[in-house]
């Protein structure tokens, strides 16, 4: 009988600490987001408090991270992940309008 903790994500959480991914885009230079930073416990915890510090906004979205971490640095968004960066690239915009 296999029993796995990993059903959870609260409690993947609270056992591995978080993950983090840190996506580039720049329209005038790139077709699509480009990965640049990524981790998980320690080093996640430092993308996270950096990006806090520097009022840089975040997205919370488990399944997302997921992918991301799965890329090497430097690559690009795949075509099936456009739809969800393209809602948070949308949502970020918003956000920074009304700050």
């Amino acid at each position: 009988m296999m029993v796995s903790n990993f059903y959870n994500q609260k409690r993947r959480k609270e056992l591995n600490g978080p993950s983090a991914a840190v996506i580039k885009y720049d329209e005038e230079s790139s077709k699509s987001p480009i990965v640049v930073a990524q981790g998980k416990g320690q080093v996640a915890q430092q993308i996270i408090e950096l990006a806090k510090k520097n009022n840089i906004h975040m997205q919370e979205d488990s399944s997302l991270v997921a992918n991301l971490l799965d890329m090497d640095l430097g690559d690009n968004i795949p075509p099936q992940l456009y739809s969800v960066m393209a809602e948070i690239l949308l949502l970020l915009e918003e956000i920074e309008k009304n700050y």
